[in-house]
């Protein structure tokens, strides 16, 4: 009895230690997992020195990016509600190509080279492509939340206005009543003939103008006298209205999600060799990524107050991310499987929803209104710009 205990514990010793030397062996075989490829360019003071001023210049890019939409609407510059200047256009068009390609060639290339990391165990990360798949994911999720908070834009100011409109009808037509009561539409027929015909011409005039005034076309009338127009004036403008406020919100936050990944990126690496050449490719991103918001901000027609802090919270987010991942530096493995399936995931995240962004709410918005159809040279100017945003971003690739 005592001989079999001691057998089964030798064995079970045995086991372990074989399970032991196999992770030693796969660690040995994979050098690169747990070890920094920056090792050969690390100089801790001089990438703090780099890092601070990294700091100051992608703060100082994304106030000026975000910046000039919202002060060229503050001191009317620029006509946010029309699209703005031809300039404005393009400008707009150069950084929907920025987004696109941040989403497309740098989020979400570096998700996938995250995700399928030889860190990571090859069951499930190497046998699904995670990164795409999330990306899906986060595509399908931003067009959903982007039909739910458009709806509810709408009806929001849909009854507001109403309200408004049955107050001001109420008023108009009260002192035409001639008495205390104000006069339906609905009455019976043999009442209105009583009436002077002059009177009633009278009256169905400011009718007509009330229904004209919310309504395309003719108004039509129901049983019960009530007016129904064909379509509201209003409708499209509301529309427009709610349609730029859940853009200018939805497009924010994918960018604060990728921001907060690329500040981190930066402020954990000890190499200038790899801070060097991202300080210029962030600063550019972060300038054309705040045009394009600040754009979008000033056609939602924000109030100054709503406006102002979306502008800081998107210009604060990366300094701040870098500022964290310098704090953490000194004990974070950018190569451990939490970080890289944390990163990986985020990145998935944010490509699928500045994809989604770039490509419905800004690309497919802008160049299919009505300023870029009828106009054959802005047309065609933003498509150069368009492509030329999409390759200079891409082209950032090579350093970043």
């Amino acid at each position: 009895m005592f001989l079999s205990e001691n057998l089964g514990s030798s064995h079970l010793v045995t086991r372990l230690l074989n399970q032991l030397s196999n992770v030693t062996e796969s660690v040995s075989a994979n050098p690169s997992c747990g070890s920094d490829d920056s090792e050969t360019c690390r100089n801790e003071p001089a990438a703090l020195r780099l890092k601070l001023f990294a700091i100051a210049a992608i703060l100082l890019s994304g106030i000026i990016g975000v910046g000039i939409p919202l002060v060229g609407r503050r001191f009317k510059l620029l006509d946010s509600r029309s699209g703005g200047s031809t300039g404005f256009v393009l400008a707009k068009a150069f950084a929907a190509g920025v987004i696109l390609a941040t989403g497309f060639v740098h989020m979400l290339d570096d998700a996938v080279e995250a995700l399928t990391n030889e860190c990571l165990p090859d069951v499930p990360w190497q046998r699904f492509p995670f990164s795409g798949f999330i990306a899906m994911l986060s595509a399908l999720g931003t067009l959903l939340l982007d039909f739910l908070a458009t709806q509810y834009y709408e009806r929001k100011q849909l009854v507001s206005t109403k309200v408004k409109t049955s107050c001001k009808a109420s008023t108009s037509m009260a002192p035409l009543s001639g008495s205390n009561e104000i006069m339906t539409i609905g009455e019976d027929r043999d009442d209105n003939l009583d009436k002077d015909p002059e009177d009633m011409h009278i009256i169905g005039m400011h009718v007509h103008a009330t229904a004209h005034n919310h309504a395309h076309g003719h108004g039509q009338m129901n049983h019960h006298g009530q007016i129904h127009g064909h379509r509201m004036h209003g409708e499209v403008e509301l529309s427009s209205h709610g349609r730029h406020v859940v853009v200018a919100q939805i497009l924010e936050m994918g960018i604060l999600s990728h921001s907060v990944i690329i500040g981190l990126s930066l402020g954990v690496s000890h190499s200038p060799c790899e801070i060097t050449p991202l300080i210029a490719a962030l600063s550019f991103h972060q300038f054309f990524e705040g045009f394009a918001l600040g754009g979008c901000i000033s056609q939602a027609q924000f109030s100054n107050c709503s406006a102002f802090l979306m502008a800081i919270f998107f210009a604060l987010t990366t300094p701040a991310g870098i500022g964290c991942g310098a704090a953490v530096a000194s004990f974070y493995n950018a190569n451990s499987q939490i970080a890289l399936i944390i990163e990986g995931i985020l990145d998935s995240i944010s490509a699928g929803i500045l994809i989604y962004m770039a490509l419905v709410d800004l690309i497919a918005a802008d160049f299919l209104s009505r300023k870029v159809n009828y106009n054959m040279r802005v047309q065609v100017s933003s498509y150069v710009a368009l492509f030329l945003g999409a390759l200079s971003m891409a082209a950032l690739a090579i350093w970043a």
